[in-house]
């Protein structure tokens, strides 16, 4: 028995709205599901797990017509699919009354129901939000039914507002494996036992490090897992120290070499830090033109000697200025504040 568990898949969103690549970015968390499901096509697994958040809004029909089409062309695979925060059934929503191709099971109610699939002893749980906030822990008390096979839940949540979820008590209720969903960032919670495979494609700047699924199988009685990365893009980001003879270009030049080792399709946050020449004034966009580069944070700090600088322009504006901050625990924001505002004085001094 080998299964596929995905989460988050978050079709329908568009990350980076605004950037030039937004439209590219939709169209490709689109094209990795597809490949998820070619590649079942190619080489089958018997249960495919989509634990909530198919989609990143309400469906619209010709959405749930394609998904469902895709998952027409691997009938050997039983899908078990729910709803959840993103993509949950509102009122009016197209969930309610599709009809699923016979190979799809769809958890339509709020409550926790099993299926069994009778050819593989395998007993399936799960449910769907009917809220988009759902602050009651929806799976407290939750146990595997009669019945000898493997058990295996379905759950979307994890905080506050998203139904809490009492992980080392579901799995002491005696549930074969927790397919988990709701989280972005893959984790491990239990040893093959318990996992949040996190979001197949990331679809937020704070969506770090590789994305894809988990691939599960039967070894002597138990639940084998592993994180298969799958994802066409990561978020990363990149560290660039300056010096004092740190110049725009040398920096631009810095950002080159750093995105072609770490891969030009990837998406970028890119962080300046270290002491720069007080005359250095960095142009962010034209390290945005370098590659995929969502923002940069300039956390560099000028050059200055305060102790020097404060002896020199001691009992003048500039030198009450920097004994102010130099006797405070500054914060970063007053590290900021200290420097811009240095800069500032001595440029208007001169």
């Amino acid at each position: 028995m080998r299964f596929i568990h995905l989460a988050d898949v978050h079709l329908g969103a568009v990350p980076d709205r605004g950037c030039p690549w937004s439209g590219k970015r939709e169209e490709e968390i689109w094209e990795t599901f597809r490949r998820v499901i070619a590649g079942i096509r190619e080489n089958p697994v018997d249960l495919l797990f989509i634990a909530g958040d198919l989609f990143h809004r309400q469906p619209l029909l010709r959405e749930l017509k394609e998904v469902n089409y895709l998952f027409s062309t691997i009938p050997d695979t039983r899908v078990y699919l729910m709803a959840g925060n993103h993509d949950y059934m509102k009122q009016d929503s197209f969930y309610h009354k599709f009809e699923w191709a016979p190979n799809v099971v769809f958890f339509r109610e709020e409550s926790l129901s099993c299926v069994k699939d009778e050819k593989l002893e395998v007993y399936v749980y799960g449910l769907s939000y009917h809220h988009q906030e759902i602050t009651r822990p929806l799976y407290d008390g939750a146990a595997p039914g009669e019945g000898e096979g493997l058990h295996i839940l379905l759950a979307h949540g994890g905080d506050v507002k998203h139904s809490p979820i009492d992980i080392h008590g579901l799995a002491a209720a005696g549930f074969d494996y927790l397919a988990l969903g709701h989280i972005h960032k893959p984790q491990v919670l239990l040893q093959d036992l318990a996992a949040y495979p996190g979001a197949l494609e990331p679809i937020d700047r704070n969506d770090l490090g590789p994305h894809g699924y988990i691939e599960g199988w039967l070894e002597k009685g138990r639940i084998k897992t592993k994180f298969v990365p799958f994802a066409c893009r990561s978020y990363e980001q990149i560290l660039l120290i300056l010096r004092e003879d740190s110049t725009q270009y040398s920096v631009q030049e810095m950002l080159k070499m750093d995105i072609a080792r770490k891969g030009v399709r990837n998406i970028y946050r890119v962080i300046l830090q270290g002491f720069r020449s007080p005359e250095l004034l960095l142009i962010p966009e034209k390290l945005k033109e370098l590659g995929y580069v969502t923002e940069v944070l300039d956390e560099s700090r000028p050059s200055y000697d305060l102790e020097e600088l404060g002896k020199r322009y001691s009992g003048t504006l500039i030198g009450d200025y920097i004994a102010y901050f130099q006797a405070k625990d500054r914060s970063v924001v007053e590290e900021k504040a200290l420097y811009y505002g240095l800069q500032a004085l001595l440029e208007t001094s001169r």
